[in-house]
């Protein structure tokens, strides 16, 4: 007994000497609540957007860029209406980002993929976001990235200690650079110049002091054209991507009447699995009143399987948080998809949804398994460069109409 007692004793001296020595990471204060909605990025004003938040500066900022591709065209020699805009929505889903980058790569290969009016990009869809924003030059990329990769090149593993008493049970030091090799000056100079005629790229990010979505106006971040912008394009990719306990919270410094502060920004995904524009924004009405008419259309990548995906679960705790959470996020995935569905028929949008497919059961050993990405990219391929009829309807709606799903 008194050996049990000294052991005892001595397993809780320890830890507690180890807690001590154990520092958690410091930042700067974050906003103050009532300030929240005033802070701005020091040096690029108006770069951003507060989910839930008043959108009228955006519907200026949409109107002056129609206008824009309005002048553009005309220089180009080409008279009448303007063309449909085409907008995609690339949503959350770690290595599922692969059906994405297949997709392109695909729908290039069949020769109907049009320029996007509109990319907008939630964690793993904010790193292809830029570019399938710039278009098919950037294909080979993609596919270089979703299919070659492996945990190496994304995370280094932290012990549980250092987990714990960090900010995240994994540094993601790796995937940083994995996405500074490409998203360099002269990849922002490619996304001012097309922000110039018009066209948006938009990456939402959750501010967890504030627990609200915070949307990004990438085109303009490029068009300040500074290395502080190259800073902050980075950031927002990044923070977009790191799931909060897995990678760490990307802090982003802001100012509030000259004083400053420091933003804790996380996967957009805590917010919302993907987004196509603010509801806020009532496309179709704003634009026809300043004498904008068009046809839209608009495509949602959802890098997901959208069924109930059944499974016997353990009657242990871990298993059940695991299954509990999984559960969730798919829930809020429909539900995302229902918001946009009736946004998009409010404004007379015409919705396209394309989702991995049930019959996709290849083995995923682990997270960023190379040949699981490597055959969910060949589905995202053949669904786009076979013609493959997207669902016109969110599931459950009715009856889904894709072949295979």
């Amino acid at each position: 007994m008194r050996h049990f007692e000294l052991r005892g004793t001595w397993l809780i001296t320890a830890t507690l000497l180890l807690v001590q020595g154990c520092a958690t990471p410091s930042r700067l204060p974050a906003v103050p609540l009532e300030s929240t909605t005033k802070a701005e990025i020091p040096g690029m004003p108006g770069v951003r957007y507060f989910g839930g938040g008043d959108m009228s500066e955006f519907s200026k900022i949409a109107l002056v860029a129609a206008r824009k591709e309005q002048e553009f065209m005309q220089k180009q020699g080409h008279k009448g209406p303007l063309p449909p805009a085409i907008y995609v929505a690339i949503s959350g889903g770690g290595d599922n980002g692969a059906y994405t980058a297949g997709l392109l790569n695909g729908w290039t290969a069949a020769g109907t993929r049009p320029e996007f009016k509109l990319v907008t990009g939630i964690s793993t869809g904010a790193l292809i976001a830029p570019f399938a924003f710039l278009g098919p030059k950037y294909d080979a990329l993609l596919k270089q990235v979703y299919t070659t990769i492996s945990p190496k090149d994304v995370l280094v593993p932290r012990n549980v200690v250092a987990g714990v008493f960090s900010d995240a049970m994994a540094d993601n030091t790796p995937l940083w650079n994995l996405t500074r090799q490409s998203v360099n000056a002269a990849l922002l100079k490619e996304i001012a110049a097309e922000y110039a005629k018009g066209r948006f790229l938009l990456v939402a990010t959750a501010d967890l002091d504030a627990r609200r979505a915070i949307i990004w106006d990438m085109g303009k971040i490029a068009s300040y054209g500074t290395p502080q912008a190259l800073d902050l394009f980075v950031d927002v990719m990044m923070a977009s991507a790191s799931l909060p306990v897995a990678f760490p919270p990307v802090l982003i410094d802001v100012q509030v009447d000259g004083k400053r502060y420091q933003e804790m920004h996380v996967d957009g995904g805590v917010m919302a699995q993907v987004f196509a524009y603010p509801i806020a924004i009532k496309v179709k009405e704003q634009a026809a009143a300043a004498g904008i008419n068009r046809e839209r259309k608009l495509y949602v990548i959802r890098n997901a399987r959208l069924d109930a995906d059944w499974a016997q679960v353990e009657r242990q705790t871990l298993s059940i948080a695991g299954r509990s959470v999984a559960s969730l996020i798919y829930s809020q995935g429909v539900g995302d998809l229902y918001r946009i569905y009736a946004t998009a028929q409010r404004d007379g949008v015409d919705f396209n949804l394309t989702f991995i497919p049930p019959t996709f059961n290849a083995p995923h050993k682990e997270e960023f398994d190379n040949e699981y990405m490597r055959k969910l990219y060949a589905v995202g391929y053949d669904f786009a460069a076979k013609g493959t009829l997207w669902d016109k309807v969110p599931p459950g709606f009715v009856a889904l109409t894709a072949a295979g799903k």
